[in-house]
């Protein structure tokens, strides 16, 4: 065996020479702080629930949440209820609007996502640019009119029922989606896409391969700031026959009975902060490999 030769055959130079081809995947691997694709691969399963998001997140408010709904469950059984309240709340009065409550919800936030992300990506190509003045004025018009106001002129137009009040949420919820849409596709560097241009990309394979991408965390904000409006505005859907969890708090009111309105109440808190929680765990996991941060 030659000077330099390797144990296992074959004529080897120095460490210089052995290691030259492996060192540049080693240097990308500590410049960007990710793994190899055979050890991310191996470790992928794993890499949404560790990586990405601390435990804490995933079990902190589930279980304040129990802990509340629990504790609100053995007082409001309890309490004395006289034949009124158990009016308001027997024969699955309060599941239905749970039930009613998460449809409304539900259903506005489709609507959101399907009028306001197609029409900021609109907005921001070079033919409709001048039209975004006024879209984001027609946006700002839906917050800026008091919500219940706004239900009633529906109601007007449209009756009673839970067509006016979806028609209201979508009107309510439509801007933070839609404003979060075109600061994320303007914010991106033309730089990105002219280089994607240049390496032969068509428009619209330069949108669904980089701007979108990029846009996502600020689009994903957006409709989570949806999701929470859409859970408190629809409490107001009781005033247009809409029914959800505003008619229990409603009917407490109404009726002068505090257990019915604390627990359509504790209810309604309790589904908005679980809204909350799912669509930030939505927002991490959605988020590109390249853009995550640990939380």
């Amino acid at each position: 065996m030659r000077p330099g030769a390797s144990p296992g055959g074959g004529d080897r130079g120095g460490p210089s020479e052995g290691t030259g081809g492996a060192e540049p995947p080693r240097d990308a691997e500590t410049a960007s702080g990710t793994a190899p694709v055979g050890a991310g691969r191996a470790v992928g399963p794993a890499a949404p629930g560790g990586r990405r998001i601390s435990w804490q997140k995933w079990t902190f408010m589930p279980a304040f949440l129990t802990a509340a709904l629990l504790a609100t469950w053995l007082w409001f059984r309890g309490a004395r209820l006289d034949s009124i309240a158990h009016q308001a709340v027997d024969h699955g009065k309060v599941w239905l609007a749970v039930r009613q409550h998460l449809e409304l919800t539900a259903v506005s936030t489709v609507f959101v996502l399907v009028i306001a992300i197609p029409l900021g990506i609109a907005l921001t190509r070079p033919r409709l640019r001048r039209a975004t003045p006024p879209a984001m004025a027609l946006a700002n018009l839906g917050q800026a009119v008091p919500a219940l106001g706004l239900l009633v002129l529906l109601v007007i137009w449209l009756g009673i029922g839970a067509r006016s009040a979806i028609v209201g949420m979508v009107v309510y919820a439509v801007l933070p989606v839609l404003a979060n849409t075109l600061a994320g596709l303007r914010g991106i560097d033309p730089t990105l896409t002219e280089a994607a241009r240049g390496i032969g990309m068509s428009s619209l394979g330069v949108l669904a391969r980089v701007e979108l991408p990029l846009a996502v965390p600020l689009i994903l904000a957006g409709v989570r700031t949806a999701l929470v409006l859409n859970v408190g505005t629809a409490t107001l859907a009781t005033f247009g026959g809409g029914g959800g969890l505003g008619d229990l708090i409603s009917a407490g009111i109404i009726t002068q009975r505090m257990p019915v309105l604390i627990l359509g109440s504790v209810l309604t808190v309790a589904l908005a902060l679980l809204v909350e929680w799912l669509a930030s765990l939505a927002e991490l996991l959605l988020r590109p490999r390249g853009l995550e941060v640990a939380t």
